[in-house]
């Protein structure tokens, strides 16, 4: 979105408002959790590799599903679905550990998948009432999900319908869920800060980052509204994903492709610098040397803003955007950095069944279709 006066930005949020209380991308109806095979395994084809991919496994959340999938990024057409597993209803927020255990956060729980031999082995439902077990961009359950530094802990945000979320903290060991911690409204994402004594959980309907310390679990409310908050829960205009900057532990939270709020979580103080890919923005993931990547999925008032694209922004701030073909969610680096890995799974209409490859040398593009919307992406070690 551009730059509006007080008066067009006002007019902007007013259809906003309307189409979102309307129901865009509202919850399909509840269905009864599905039981959890082992994996199943897709033949491999022979295929032409896609140029400047890695050699490497991905593992991506089938937010149209009940599965994750495993995908070989080197591979054109089918041949690049590798199989999948049952995990649970509406599969979203997804990270794994350095041994090959994947902890996913579905709509029922957070389920517990073995890489290796492609099999769940747990599913640990949630201790915080989410109603019904449902579908679609408002389902309640596990979104946001992240792994304590020294492997110890499982953090997921879980989404209540209409009232405040929660973080709930997973002992891997165990399996179990030791802690409830109150958070904001549809916690879409978790991050952890890198010496692990404090969590941030970016909360998308009440405009707030909540901090949450892991020693003493007292929370501390960040406001991050660069747009202020009116419209409340109608509001396009909020926090959807952080990425924590390795050089000094700032949040960094992408608004519109215009905004960027930097976070100082020690004190909360914002500062906003400018962007440019003028979209609405997700997705954001940050490379070790501070080079920030953004998912824009495209115009939220077609007369005014640009379409989907990924945004390579360099530390000192000058950016390249790369445009995409349809919505996309999130993001995600190969190894090297040399490639980004974008999720179709937009969790509103529109979205497709791939990822995108971005060669983030030369902005090159290249759809691999597969799975069912896959919203979120992660490297097999």
């Amino acid at each position: 979105m551009t730059a509006l006066d007080g008066a067009a930005r006002a007019g902007v949020l007013a259809v906003v408002a309307a189409a979102l209380l309307a129901g865009c991308g509202g919850s399909t109806p509840a269905r009864a959790p599905a039981p959890a095979p082992a994996a199943t395994s897709a033949v491999s084809v022979p295929a032409a590799p896609v140029p400047g991919s890695p050699a490497t496994t991905l593992l991506v959340t089938d937010f149209g599903a009940d599965t994750v999938t495993f995908v070989d990024p080197s591979r054109a057409g089918r041949a690049a679905d590798l199989g999948s597993v049952r995990v649970g209803t509406a599969p979203y927020g997804l990270v794994v550990a350095p041994d090959g255990t994947a902890w996913v956060a579905t709509a029922e729980g957070v389920a517990v998948v073995d890489t290796r031999t492609r099999a769940l082995v747990a599913r640990i439902p949630y201790t915080t009432r989410t109603g019904r077990v449902t579908t679609g961009e408002y389902r309640g359950g596990g979104m946001g999900i992240a792994l304590s530094p020294d492997g110890a802990r499982i953090y997921v945000g879980v989404n209540v319908p209409g009232g405040d979320g929660a973080l709930e903290v997973v002992d891997t060991a165990a399996r179990t869920v030791t802690r409830v911690v109150p958070v904001g409204r549809r916690p879409f994402d978790v991050d952890v800060s890198a010496d692990g004594r404090h969590v941030y959980v970016t909360d998308h309907d009440s405009f707030d980052v909540t901090a949450v310390d892991t020693d003493t679990w007292a929370t501390r409310r960040i406001e991050v509204a660069p747009y202020g908050t009116r419209g409340g829960l109608g509001s396009w205009l909020k926090p959807h994903y952080t990425a924590v900057r390795p050089s000094d532990g700032a949040l960094l939270l992408p608004f519109e492709g215009e905004r960027l709020a930097v976070v100082d979580p020690a004190t909360g103080r914002v500062t906003v610098e400018p962007m440019t890919a003028n979209a609405h923005q997700h997705g954001v993931t940050v490379a070790p040397d501070g080079t920030l990547y953004v998912v824009a999925t495209g115009p939220i008032d077609s007369d005014v803003d640009a379409g989907p694209s990924l945004t390579i922004r360099a530390p000192d701030g000058t950016e390249r955007v790369v445009p995409l073909d349809g919505p996309h969610e999130t993001v995600t680096l190969s190894p090297d950095g040399r490639t980004a890995y974008v999720s179709g799974g937009f969790t509103r209409a529109g979205g497709w069944n791939g990822l995108t490859l971005v060669d983030t040398a030369t902005g090159a593009t290249t759809r691999l279709p597969v799975g069912r919307l896959p919203l979120a992406v992660a490297v097999l070690p």
